[in-house]
């Protein structure tokens, strides 16, 4: 039975490939769901794909996600990377490992994306390599 890897997308990211492409590409999140999957199944681990708009869903999935023993979660929590305590508070309750990931590198853009919640609570980030991100999380992931 190959191991689970939760990919975890938050507020806007469904409007991926649509939404300011200039800063985060043109690639929709089917797009990279579609990368991971094949990927995936070359290290033999499954993929299971989630977005919401909601922070509490992110929340409950990264909970399901130490319930379900997975192996580790890609997180990209958009927006509520710099604003959510709660998020910080979950990654920190749970065993599973989270690797933060950002198409966009957010240490170049506005000052308030500066700060990352997630980050200080994640094992690691990888950030601002476009669609690659997940891919490179992945990499890391199938390591841990």
């Amino acid at each position: 039975m190959a191991a689970t890897i939760y990919v975890l997308n938050g507020p806007n990211l469904n409007l991926l490939g649509l939404r300011e492409p200039e800063i985060y590409g043109h690639d929709t999140l089917d797009d990279i769901a579609g990368q991971l999957e094949d990927r995936a199944r070359q290290l033999d681990l499954e993929i299971d794909l989630r977005q919401s708009n909601h922070e509490g869903h992110l929340i409950d999935w990264l909970h399901e996600a130490q319930a379900r023993d997975t192996k580790a979660v890609l997180l990209n929590a958009g927006a509520f990377t710099h604003t959510s305590l709660a998020l910080y508070d979950a990654i920190r309750s749970i065993r599973t490992p989270v690797i933060e990931v950002h198409l966009s590198n957010p240490l170049t853009r506005e000052e308030f994306r500066h700060h990352s919640y997630v980050g200080m609570a994640a094992k690691g980030t990888i950030a601002g390599f476009g669609a690659l991100s997940y891919m490179l999380a992945l990499e890391a992931a199938a390591r841990l």
